[in-house]
Order: C-alpha cells, then sequence, then structure tokens
C-alpha cells in the first residue's frame, strides 16, 4: 500500500475537528471557490479521530480566517479548532466558540422579515446548540441546521 503524505503549509489556516461530511460546507464559507481560487487546498474527509469518531480537515493556504468565517464554522461544527500557521508553525490555536449573538453573518429565512426591506443587520440569538436552533430577534423565525447550511 502506498502511502499518501500532505505536505505542511508555509502560511495559512488548519482547520481540524469539522464534524464529518462538513468540509465542502467549510470550503463555501471561506468562500474557496470564489474569492481564492488558486489556492492551494487539501481537504480530508472522514478521517479516524480518537475523540470523534471520524472527522473533516481543511488546510487552506494562504488565507487566515476572518472572525465572521469563524462564527459560521461554529454552527456547522461547534468543536472545530482553527490552526494558523505561519513559517511553517502553528502560531495560534484556537477552538470556535458560537456566540451566544450572531449579527449580520446569516440572512433571515423568513422572507418577510424586517431585514430583507431595510437596511438592518440581521440578528440571530442562539437557543440551542445541538442541534443548532437560532431565532431571528426581528420577526421570531427560528432556524435549523438546513436552513443555515442552505445559505453557504
Amino acid at each position: 500500500m502506498k502511502e499518501v503524505k500532505v505536505r505542511k503549509i508555509k502560511n495559512g489556516t488548519v482547520i481540524d475537528h469539522i464534524v464529518a461530511g462538513q468540509a465542502l460546507n467549510v470550503l463555501r464559507i471561506i468562500g474557496i471557490a470564489r474569492e481564492y481560487p488558486r489556492t492551494t487546498v487539501t481537504v480530508a474527509m472522514n478521517v479516524p479521530s480518537g475523540k470523534m469518531g471520524t472527522k473533516d480537515i481543511v488546510k487552506v493556504e494562504g488565507k487566515e480566517l476572518k472572525e465572521d468565517e469563524v462564527d459560521k464554522i461554529s454552527l456547522i461544527s461547534q468543536n472545530a479548532t482553527i490552526n494558523i500557521i505561519r513559517d511553517y508553525e502553528v502560531v495560534e490555536k484556537k477552538k470556535v466558540k458560537m456566540p451566544s449573538l450572531l449579527e449580520g453573518v446569516l440572512v433571515c429565512a423568513n422572507p418577510n422579515c424586517i431585514t430583507h426591506f431595510e437596511n438592518i443587520k440581521s440578528k440571530f440569538i442562539v437557543e440551542k446548540e445541538t442541534p443548532i436552533k437560532l431565532r431571528c430577534i426581528y420577526c421570531e423565525r427560528v432556524m435549523k441546521e438546513e436552513d443555515i447550511v442552505k445559505q453557504f
């Protein structure tokens, strides 16, 4: 059996401990196809994990995640870790943390919500983390994972 090696990245981000099957949603969240079409990306899916059974991993060269991207990742993978790499070394490691209030991160699924008609940032209260349940503070619409994933 031939061993496949994944090379280290010089600068960028490694997103580890992603819920198995969510790596492609993570790529959508961070805009790889549209904003970074020539970026080197490594995706490992359904990798054996002692803690999780299986997990996904995403390595992105030349990109450090923005706060709103980390917030979105927390919606689909509450135990993910973000590793910032500079000169081949991990300089920062943090677990994603779902905020209690999400501002401007998602669009309300209610087409009649005021956020669709006025210049108002959407705001959602996190009512439940697992399974995810968000409530729009303007129209009270509840959004679940299937509503959230459609937006990526």
